[in-house]
């Protein structure tokens, strides 16, 4: 499993973060679809997460994730892999 940050920013009414995750068989794309918090698509095998967050609680909102971002997107990338892999070893 792969996890990428594939897009985040602010829309009409609250910030998102939407999760690229590849690699995951049917069986475990029907685990966290079931499981998962935020909003689930599935296109063409990929598993898309989108999640999203009042202001203070946006991971990207703060001064030193603008001037840091790249290392902010690789800490987002690894606590949602932790979260998608507890989820899966739960079944």
């Amino acid at each position: 499993m792969q996890v990428k940050v594939y897009d985040y920013g602010k829309d009409a009414d609250d910030y998102y973060v939407i999760y690229k995750v590849t690699g995951l068989d049917p069986e475990d794309q029907e685990i966290l679809k079931k499981k998962v918090e935020g909003k689930v698509d599935i296109k063409d095998g990929v598993f898309l997460i989108t999640n999203n967050f009042e202001r203070k609680y946006f991971p990207f909102g703060s001064e030193a994730a603008q001037m840091r971002a790249e290392d902010f997107v690789a800490r987002e990338e690894i606590e949602m892999t932790v979260y998608l892999t507890s989820l899966l070893e739960d079944e």
